[in-house]
């Protein structure tokens, strides 16, 4: 494997067990935090996680699903939702984005959510049912395949969750293919802000800490551009000072101060937005997976 350039298989395992194991965690009652942060630090104080809904959003979703919030950004705020919207959540997780998102668009919208995690899509079912929403479906499937057709959603969200992908391209390239014309890539990332320590690029664990995988600002709006996309923009949300880099890099022992000082700064929360053109339309793909328009399917950052 080259170490700057890490087996995309080996993110996903990572990615997959390290989110699999926050799910049982909100099971047995403890907390999460974003992208793998110290999992002894309080659910919320975590520097990535704490404070992106307000009191009014978290009464209307399942407890569960609050405390399964492993994002970085508050998507279904962003993205300005309108009644009848079919929106897909890229990495829905305990699915509180995917709830939120059903309420808006009310009964005669969709809201479904993407998952490769069995245990998140378990935990995410589980809320659905709390919910007691009908127009909320989890699929099971890795972003950069998304199990829908080609022109079939009007809005994409996702919540600190692109930035673990290894192929960023095919991720933007199948948001761009399922969107309709005219349809809208509004979600929340971790982005970089100048150069990257190689320590962290190396490293695989890094990419569940929303460190290693980010994309720096202007390659994110050149690679939506490359996919199609247009009227991209970032809009910077949250810096991470050194303390906040503390937490999220809680596992590199002696190595957590200096590591930590050159972080500091050079990651940011953001809201990426962009556009599909109304003259695209991308050609038909192969049909949704069964039970797709009326069965269940789905599932934190990732």
């Amino acid at each position: 494997m080259n170490p700057m350039n890490p087996n995309p298989e080996s993110i996903k395992d990572v990615v997959r067990e390290k989110y699999g194991a926050a799910a049982e965690r909100v099971r047995q009652g403890g907390g999460s935090s974003c992208c793998g942060a110290a999992a002894a630090l309080p659910a919320r104080v975590d520097p990535i996680t704490t404070d992106l809904y307000d009191a009014a959003q978290t009464g209307d979703v399942p407890e569960l699903a609050f405390a399964a919030s492993l994002g970085c950004g508050n998507p279904t705020a962003l993205a300005e939702l309108s009644s009848g919207e079919t929106v897909l959540d890229l990495g829905s997780g305990g699915g509180i984005d995917v709830l939120l998102s059903a309420r808006r668009v009310g009964p005669t919208g969709t809201a479904y959510g993407l998952d490769m995690t069995d245990e998140m899509l378990a935990l995410a079912m589980e809320n659905k049912r709390r919910s007691g929403l009908a127009n909320v479906h989890f699929l099971k499937g890795d972003i950069e395949h998304i199990p829908l057709p080609a022109n079939s959603v009007d809005v994409i969200i996702s919540n600190c969750v692109i930035n673990l992908a290894a192929d960023k391209d095919r991720v933007l390239r199948e948001a761009f293919r399922v969107l309709r014309p005219g349809g809208r890539f509004a979600v929340s990332d971790v982005v970089v802000r100048g150069e990257v320590p190689a320590a962290l690029r190396r490293n695989v664990e890094l990419w569940i800490g929303c460190v290693a995988g980010a994309l720096e600002e202007r390659d994110y709006l050149a690679r939506l551009a490359a996919a199609g996309f247009e009227q991209a923009s970032i809009e910077i949300t949250r810096v991470y000072d050194a303390e906040a880099a503390k937490a999220f890099l809680a596992e590199q022992g002696e190595e957590l101060e200096r590591l930590a000082q050159l972080v500091a700064g050079r990651f940011a929360s953001g809201f990426i937005r962009a556009v599909k053109p109304l003259s695209a339309r991308t050609a038909p793909a192969d049909a949704a997976p069964a039970g797709a328009q009326s069965g269940s399917r789905r599932s934190c950052c990732a």
